[in-house]
């Protein structure tokens, strides 16, 4: 096995591994499990470490240096309709490609898949174009995430509320496995040929606006589009009694799972050939790489997707509703904050981030501490929404609070943290969080006879936002070790590694 493939299934498998044994352990004590369910989620357990692991050495070889070509090719044209024009399109083709996007469109059964889907593509879209502007004319993205998310919230007033979570949540999973690697990507590409000391802090912070488009556009749809009542029905996990029944699940889906994949990244694929044709940035051995890097990609979302799907969605739905139900329902909140310290580190966008992050601050902000930094985030989120769960609060009590101090927050941070903390909410609610978190809310709400509209849906939101107070609140505290060792807080001196660990 190629050895850099092999670090890859090895990282996967430890940040896989926590959340399997927590199931397992739930599983053994408090919410007794069918055989059968077990075997179905521990399958799903080694198909998403081994999609984790092929997704993201595909993504390094093929979207990572597509996004930087076509972003460096971005910035050395002078005609800037085109490349508004580019970026909008480029946002909408990869979003309509983001699994992580028909996940959620398949259980918001209220609104149909393709209204959802092209209303939030064409979010992206035109903040990607935004994002791109930003980084032409060197606006600030603190105050242009200051005034995007006031007029946001004045927003939601005025649409449904039944509209408020999915719009959130909408924003969370845009950004997920797919649309993550290319857009980080295309951010590097555009800032570094700027050649200024401000490159590496504007090379973050395009995840962040690609994540408010959506929020924005699902709440003009709900403004202006009216659809009817829809059930919502739990994910029940089917009558398993043989190891062979264990195999057919996952087989009898895999062609569906091949087909989303190879369809979604067919507009990618000619995007990448396009690009060639007329700019021919890459010498053959390089478009070799990158074509195996495509192949890498597809065969890893086509495990992840089956594993996480028919292995991880309806164990969530079982674990959530058992809990729920019980006499120690309360217990769901300390269960569902542990599941969520361990559950972000397998989320494949995050990985992708955080290596890309070390990478562009010189080690100054670690992988280690990134991801200690989003599990205690999203700990705290989980937490959040079963509490929501169980009392039916209102997500505005939570919401508003939190992103009035991540806002605020973004004025006391160098901008490189800004950045790099709203790039994080956006990655770090994937299909993780919508395949096993979401439906493990929506059957505690099912249990408890919560409105799964307005109960339910909104976890992917307060995962999206968590990692905003993180990742700021580390800016802190590297702006205090800074002043402590009398060394300007910014901009980050990139070979200057930070010790934050001591105080987290």
């Amino acid at each position: 096995m190629n050895e850099k493939l092999k670090e890859k299934i090895n990282e996967s498998l430890s940040s896989v591994l926590p959340i399997t044994l927590i199931v397992l352990v739930l599983s053994i004590t408090l919410i007794p499990m069918d055989i059968g369910a077990l075997a179905l989620f521990l399958a799903g357990a080694v198909l998403l470490i081994l999609g984790m692991g092929f997704f993201q050495m595909g993504a390094e070889m093929a979207m990572t240096p597509l996004g930087q070509g076509v972003g460096g090719r971005l910035m050395k044209s002078e005609r800037l309709v085109l490349v508004l024009g580019v970026a909008f399109l480029m946002g909408v083709i990869i979003t309509i490609s983001e699994p992580d996007l028909q996940v959620l469109a398949n259980q918001v059964a209220s609104i149909p898949n393709a209204v959802l889907i092209w209303t939030v593509a064409l979010g992206v879209g035109i903040f990607l174009a935004v994002a791109v502007l930003r980084i032409l004319f060197h606006i600030s993205l603190s105050k242009l995430l200051i005034g995007l998310y006031l007029f946001i919230f004045v927003l939601s007033f005025f649409s449904p509320s039944t509209f408020t979570a999915v719009a959130f949540d909408s924003g969370g999973v845009t950004t997920g496995p797919m649309t993550v690697p290319f857009i980080m990507a295309l951010g590097v590409g555009l800032s570094a040929a700027r050649s200024d000391r401000d490159g590496t802090n504007d090379s973050f912070g395009l995840v962040a606006l690609c994540s408010v488009g959506p929020i924005l556009m699902v709440l003009l749809l709900g403004i202006f589009y009216h659809p009817e009542e829809a059930a919502y029905t739990a994910t029940a996990v089917p009558d398993i009694d043989t190891t062979y029944d264990v195999a057919v699940q996952f087989f009898s889906v895999f062609p569906q799972y091949a087909r989303e994949v190879l369809t979604s990244l067919l507009p990618v694929l000619g995007v990448f050939v396009l690009f060639q044709l007329l700019a021919r940035p890459y010498r053959r051995r390089q478009i070799l790489r990158m074509v195996v890097g495509f192949a890498y990609t597809i065969v890893g979302l086509i495990l992840f997707l089956t594993g996480v799907n028919v292995g991880f969605a309806p164990v969530g739905n079982l674990l959530g509703s058992g809990l729920a139900g019980s006499d120690y329902k309360w217990i769901l909140i300390p269960i569902g904050a542990l599941i969520g310290f361990f559950l972000v580190k397998a989320e494949p966008a995050v990985q992708v981030l955080n290596e890309q992050v070390e990478d562009l601050t010189g080690g100054t902000v670690s992988r280690k501490m990134m991801n200690a930094a989003l599990s205690i985030g999203v700990a705290c989120a989980v937490a959040l929404a079963m509490v929501r769960v169980l009392t039916g609060l209102n997500i505005y009590w939570v919401l508003i609070p939190g992103y009035a101090l991540s806002l605020v927050l973004t004025r006391f941070v160098p901008q490189i943290f800004v950045g790099i903390a709203f790039d994080s909410g956006g990655v770090a609610s994937g299909p993780m969080t919508s395949t096993f978190l979401l439906p493990l809310a929506m059957g505690a709400c099912a249990a408890v006879g919560g409105n799964v509209v307005t109960d339910a849906f909104g976890i992917v939101a307060l995962v999206a936002m968590a990692p905003l107070i993180a990742i700021q609140c580390m800016g802190l505290v590297y702006v205090h070790k800074s002043k402590a060792a009398a060394v300007p807080a910014a901009p980050l001196p990139e070979d200057t590694v930070v010790d934050f660990e001591e105080e987290l």
